[in-house]
């Protein structure tokens, strides 16, 4: 996983971040939040954060389905921004967030946190790197994120 970002990806986590703090805090799954931007990283296309939308949603699923319910194609260009890596596997049986990012056509993924093992062992960083997706860690900011998710992760 990279480690090279700029002023700019922090500020764009700093969005997932915020996105991240509307999510109703449960114990059975963490709170996201998601930021897809454009390529040159001037324009937010969407967000979206965990259970934004019925069903157990995931924050990237829900930024995803902003661009789809606009009747919109994600943008080949587009960026990701999201406060703990993208699921590899979900209890719900519903599709992983790593499949739905490969499948939109994004390359470049920037993740605050990699998901604990609280729930299952999350393999996102390495699925998305196999199919030529760029994922950046953005290190600085790792605090933040986990602190979304103090109410199951030990601090």
């Amino acid at each position: 996983m990279a480690e090279t970002y700029s002023k700019r990806d922090v500020e764009l986590m700093r969005e997932a971040i915020e996105e991240g703090k509307k999510c109703t805090s449960v114990d059975t799954a963490y709170n996201v939040g998601a930021v897809i931007a454009s390529g040159d990283k001037q324009k937010i296309i969407s967000t979206g954060f965990s259970r934004q939308y019925p069903g157990n949603t995931h924050a990237e699923e829900c930024a995803l389905l902003a661009i789809a319910n606009d009747k919109e194609q994600v943008p080949e260009t587009s960026v990701m921004y999201t406060t703990m890596e993208p699921c590899s596997k979900r209890l719900s049986g519903n599709t992983p967030c790593v499949n739905r990012i490969i499948e939109s056509g994004i390359r470049l993924v920037y993740v605050g946190v990699r998901e604990p093992p609280n729930f299952v062992q999350c393999t996102g960083v390495e699925e998305l790197t196999k199919k030529g997706v760029k994922v950046v860690h953005i290190a600085e900011l790792e605090a933040e994120c986990r602190k979304l998710n103090e109410h199951i992760v030990a601090k």
